[in-house]
């Protein structure tokens, strides 16, 4: 074979390489939900190779078969056509047929194997839609050996019981990353991945994460004099008052608006508790319900305000539609006091229910042992101190130092979290 023919044929074989080592690459590595998107976008060959990709025995085999076949043809027609010319230069035959294999070998590793693998990863998608019909083409004429080696794969991994069926579902945790890395890149603001993160977070927190707990729901008797019920309600400025029978919470008939019931008190209208006019029938969820669920139960209602019982019909806490949004909306919603303040870079002050996914958000903390079992920061000192807290008890967990600094009878009102590895 003469040097031109050689060298026309080891082209071919260079183009080739590059063809199929790129294709390689960029259907292997293309993005599903970046194709899915440009197959809805009107380009037809996305789904060309979103289907390669869930069935890539055919693809595979024809990749393995060129590029072995390339390599060996390419390593024969160095060696005949090239080594003869070297031996007139170096006059070893020997040196010859090694200084020719390492020209070829250089010359493919570089130009048919790094730089085209290199290209298809900085463009994958691109060159993935650009290349699929011709891989396509090439499995067509390929399928005879195709059918022999996929075929006899197939069956092994029948027999050892391995799927080989490409699973592309999109879990929270790659949406995390995700957003993570367009938080890293700039592409989501700071507060946007907050929102979106949080909104993630309602379908992993529980009602009673958020709840205003039983020891602080302002409710009132049926027998309740007007004149009680509107200093409570100035005192207590919520919107929405439980009313109960006989001052118990196990019997709740219902909820009164403070607005309407004080726009009658100033038109010195008779006011009753129990008027039906007044008296709203009230939500009942279960304790178990997370944030999603009972954000999609006030949707379906129409009600903005529940009432919390847990399996034994005692009830545990009321939660309003403003609770579940203020966990959506983060650091975008203003609270009138704060549960977690930074007082240094080192140190902050928390309060005792403060949930226990906001105290590890804002103290960075990986994870927390036993974490269901505790609803609140409150719960995490008592699990880990195995007794009821009392002031100045401490402990030390994750490089940081939780200590209590002031409670009420046995409830935990305020804490001071320190970073160890600031301290001296």
């Amino acid at each position: 074979m003469s040097l031109l023919t050689a060298s026309i044929f080891l082209l071919l074989l260079l183009a080739l390489s590059a063809f199929v080592s790129a294709a390689e690459i960029a259907i292997a590595a293309g993005r599903k939900i970046k194709l899915q998107i440009m197959a809805k976008e009107g380009d037809v060959r996305a789904f060309d190779v979103l289907k390669m990709q869930e069935h890539p025995g055919s693809f595979i085999t024809v990749v393995q078969v060129v590029l072995n076949a390339v390599a060996i043809s390419a390593g024969a027609v160095g060696e005949s056509a090239i080594s003869p010319y070297l031996e007139l230069l170096v006059k070893n035959e020997a040196v010859s047929s090694v200084i020719s294999f390492v020209l070829i070998t250089s010359l493919f590793s570089l130009l048919a194997d790094l730089m085209p693998r290199r290209l298809a990863m900085s463009n994958t998608e691109a060159i993935a839609v650009r290349l699929v019909r011709p891989m396509m083409l090439l499995i067509f004429i390929f399928k005879p050996v195709i059918w022999i080696f996929d075929g006899a794969a197939n069956v092994i991994f029948e027999l050892l019981g391995i799927s080989t069926i490409r699973q592309d579902d999109m879990t929270p945790e790659d949406i995390y990353a995700v957003m993570d890395a367009g938080a890293e890149a700039g592409v989501l603001k700071k507060q946007e991945h907050h929102l979106i993160e949080n909104i993630f977070d309602m379908q992993e927190r529980t009602v009673t994460s958020v709840m205003n707990p039983r020891e602080n729901i302002v409710y009132f008797d049926t027998k309740t004099s007007t004149e009680k019920v509107v200093e409570v309600m100035i005192e207590q400025p919520h919107n929405k008052f439980l009313v109960c029978q006989e001052d118990d919470l196990e019997h709740i008939i219902g909820y009164v608006e403070s607005r309407s019931f004080l726009a009658l008190v100033l038109n010195q209208q008779e006011v009753s508790l129990t008027d039906k006019a007044l008296l709203k029938p009230a939500l009942f969820v279960p304790d178990t319900l997370s944030l999603f669920e009972v954000l999609e139960m006030f949707k379906s209602t129409g009600a903005d305000f529940a009432v919390i019982v847990n399996e034994y019909g005692l009830v545990v806490g009321v939660i309003t539609l403003k609770d579940v949004m203020s966990i959506v909306m983060g650091e975008l919603v203003t609270l009138e006091e704060q549960p977690i303040v930074q007082r240094t870079d080192n140190s902050w002050l928390i309060d005792g229910m403060t949930p226990i996914e906001d105290v590890v958000r804002a103290l960075d903390i990986v994870d927390l042992p036993r974490s269901q079992n505790y609803e609140t920061i409150s719960g995490f000192m008592m699990y880990m101190l195995r007794k009821i807290p009392k002031k100045t008890d401490t402990i030390e967990y994750a490089n940081y130092r939780f200590e209590i600094i002031a409670t009420d009878n046995l409830k935990i009102t305020q804490m001071l979290v320190t970073r160890m590895d600031e301290t001296v």
